[in-house]
């Protein structure tokens, strides 16, 4: 029992050492990567406190357009006015966070907001060159499923109006044989239109014909008036006869 009990504890002493050893390691890790690019946690710590107090002032001073042909600085300010919005009113710095590597250096700056708390995240590659700042708002839980559910109903409401759009769509379909029958038969009209007006004068020219007719039978009328007239006056002038009226037919059929 008391073999099992020196065991016991002879193996939590070796992983207790096993843990500050990786510990140690992984710090001792870090300062040979810092060491490597020249650059301590301190003077990171520094360099981070300026470049925020940069950012701020510029974004309070309104003069982004000063720092617009720098790709970086610009997106810096971008990101800062942004997430303000959501921050409130800056407070205090809180905390930093050095990330040291081969590859470069990662600075995270804790700030405290009247709203909401945020993150600037500040990236420099492995010649200590300034490559992006992001400003990121720490959101609560609840926060988070919100914008997610609202984010999904805008998903599926969009989804949704696209497919009523084109049903309607679809359900329109049946009206297009219509009115191409319609539009056919306006054409067929328009076609037969002309020849009841080509058909016209033939009537009216036996209208003509009809009323000249009648005309002669007038001007014989008066002719034989006038000669009439004539033979009262005088003995030697025509001679009236009188006037039969002859048969239609037949004086139609002679003119």
């Amino acid at each position: 029992m008391i073999l099992n009990m020196k065991k016991r504890l002879l193996v939590l002493g070796m992983a207790i050492i096993c843990i500050f050893g990786m510990t140690a390691c992984g710090k001792a890790a870090d300062d040979t990567a810092a060491n490597a690019l020249g650059i301590t946690e301190e003077g990171a710590i520094n360099y981070a406190d300026q470049v925020l107090d940069s950012v701020r002032t510029i974004v309070d001073q309104n003069m982004q357009e000063q720092y617009a042909g720098d790709a970086v600085v610009s997106a810096a300010l971008t990101s800062w006015t942004s997430a303000m919005e959501d921050i409130g009113e800056f407070k205090s710095i809180t905390d930093h966070e050095v990330i040291v590597d081969k590859d470069g250096a990662t600075i995270n700056v804790m700030i405290e907001g009247t709203e909401h708390n945020a993150v600037v995240e500040i990236l420099l590659d492995g010649e200590l060159t300034l490559t992006g700042i992001t400003t990121n708002v720490q959101y609560s839980f609840g926060e988070l499923m919100e914008k997610a559910a609202l984010n999904t109903i805008l998903g599926m409401g969009t989804v949704f109006v696209v497919l009523i759009l084109i049903s309607l769509l679809i359900s329109c379909f049946v009206f297009i044989p219509r009115i191409q029958a319609a539009l056919t038969r306006k054409k067929d009209e328009d076609t037969t239109e002309p020849e009841a007006v080509a058909a016209a004068p033939v009537s009216t020219a036996a209208a003509v014909t009809e009323d000249l007719t009648d005309d002669y039978e007038l001007v014989a009328v008066i002719a034989a008036a006038i000669a009439a007239s004539e033979g009262a006056a005088s003995t030697d002038g025509f001679v009236v006869r009188s006037i039969r009226r002859a048969n239609t037919s037949k004086w139609k059929a002679n003119y």
